[in-house]
């Protein structure tokens, strides 16, 4: 113990000596730096103030979504889907059973949006698709059957109605045009049958295209979260306007995993008006061809086609003309322009904004009806029907025309090759032509193409 309190002593000791040392030889002031993390600074987005930006002191309230919620909140309705499906046991038939048959109910639920106080209600096409039977159930839990007005599968919206004997709450739509990158928004809807449930995030992105589902789409992208229940729900601004319907997710687990994807209110809107008026929806185009390929590498939309007797044809565009703006709005790639004419309809005018050559000049084009279009997806081939006039100078009487192709490279292109027969079948219209191909590339069977080259000279491709 004593050699215990005698190291302890040394101990003290030598540190005083060394402090004392330290002190004689540096006489200056030991300044300790202390680093102390501020708070954040949040200010609202999408908000031109009255007062002046350099002041400090901004307002925690400002990011307040309380109203936004309130507005939106009781306008969002949870839709129950009942539909009677067939089951079909083969052991019921072979043993006699009866025929083997039994029906059942197989119930879905979403969301929906009410959009006028007399009760029209939009939602998507997936959450009422195949109904026989549709429930709708309000924030104050009273329920309603609806009927359905109509549907566009393309654009994944949905027209419901119910008879209620109230004015009911609605959220009126915005221009989602003006919806900002970095802007606030919530995402109002029922997941997994929790009613009424509000999330919120910013717009990620706009004019997003989902690879792999077969369409070209135009969806605003956010980081609200988003879960099965909560499509056909309401993607609302911070005053409580309806921008967007809320459609998909990507995820491996069928959960949110930090992104979602809403229909713009401004395509929503426009299907909408045209169910009510039409029973269907009136696409409307520019009359350009276009092919991903081209567009790689440029900022826009490269026109590598124009249809005779179109709106662009008339209006002047040519080919190798970029597409650049739509009425101001600015493109970079198609789905934005895809975006920009699905809110639009036939008969309406658009200023065109196109870089040609370095120069940039506007045209007012004058929306055409789409015309139907064949393509393959599996080949990358869009098949054309060829008129009487142009079978005679070829000296057929049956083919169609590959008129756009994927392939890059013009001396391996098979543009204005002509198809005659597949595996040995005749060819005599690009929609049978284009069901023919799909089927058997999903058969993965060989195929063979006979087809005739722009050289009037006979030419055979085989897959296997």
């Amino acid at each position: 113990m004593k050699k215990f309190f005698s190291l302890l002593g040394m101990a003290v000791l030598g540190g005083t000596l060394t402090l004392g040392g330290y002190k004689l030889l540096f006489k200056d002031t030991v300044i300790i730096k202390r680093t102390v993390n501020e708070p954040m600074k949040m200010v609202k987005t999408n908000f031109t103030p009255a007062f002046n930006t350099n002041n400090s002191n901004v307002d925690a309230s400002s990011i307040d979504f309380t109203t936004a919620a309130e507005r939106s909140i009781h306008s969002v309705v949870h839709v129950k889907n009942t539909a009677v499906r067939t089951q079909i046991n083969p052991l019921d038939i072979f043993f006699g059973n009866g025929n083997g048959e039994r029906k059942y109910e197989q119930v879905g639920t979403g969301s929906g949006v009410i959009i006028s106080s007399d009760g029209y209600i939009v939602t998507n096409n997936h959450v009422i698709d195949g109904a026989s039977d549709l429930e709708i159930t309000l924030n104050n839990k009273k329920k309603y059957k609806a009927k359905l007005i109509g549907a566009d599968k393309n654009n994944d919206i949905a027209l419901l109605k119910i008879d209620a004997d109230i004015e009911l709450p609605y959220s009126p739509f915005a221009n989602s045009d003006n919806i900002k990158v970095g802007e606030w928004v919530l995402a109002v809807g029922n997941p997994y049958n929790l009613t009424s449930t509000v999330t919120a995030g910013i717009v990620s992105a706009k004019g997003r295209d989902l690879e792999g589902n077969g369409n070209i789409e135009s969806f605003i992208q956010t980081d609200a979260a988003v879960n099965p229940g909560n499509s056909g729900g309401a993607l609302v601004n911070t005053r409580g306007e309806l921008v967007g319907i809320n459609t998909a997710i990507t995820s491996k687990t069928g959960s949110f995993i930090g992104y979602s994807f809403a229909v713009p209110s401004n395509i929503a809107k426009k299907v909408v008006d045209d169910l009510l008026e039409y029973g269907v929806v009136q696409e409307a185009v520019i009359g350009i061809r276009y092919n991903p390929l081209e567009d790689s590498d440029i900022s826009g939309v490269k026109i590598v086609g124009v249809e005779d007797g179109q709106g662009a044809a008339k209006a002047g565009l040519q080919k190798d003309d970029i597409i650049v703006k739509v009425n101001n709005v600015e493109i970079t790639k198609f789905s934005e322009l895809r975006g920009q004419l699905t809110a639009k309809r036939p008969g309406e005018t658009v200023d065109i904004t196109i870089d040609r050559d370095g120069q940039l000049l506007t045209k007012s084009v004058t929306l055409t009806k789409k015309i139907k279009r064949f393509i393959s997806n599996s080949f990358n081939w869009e098949l054309k029907n060829l008129s009487k006039k142009e079978l005679k100078s070829k000296g057929l009487s049956y083919g169609v025309k590959i008129v756009e192709t994927g392939e890059r490279e013009p001396k391996n292109s098979l543009r204005n090759f002509i198809i005659t027969k597949i595996n040995g079948k005749k060819v005599t219209n690009a929609e049978d032509a284009v069901k023919f191909l799909e089927s058997i590339a999903q058969s993965r069977y060989s195929i063979i193409i006979e087809m005739i080259n722009p050289d009037g000279e006979k030419e055979t491709l085989r897959f296997r």
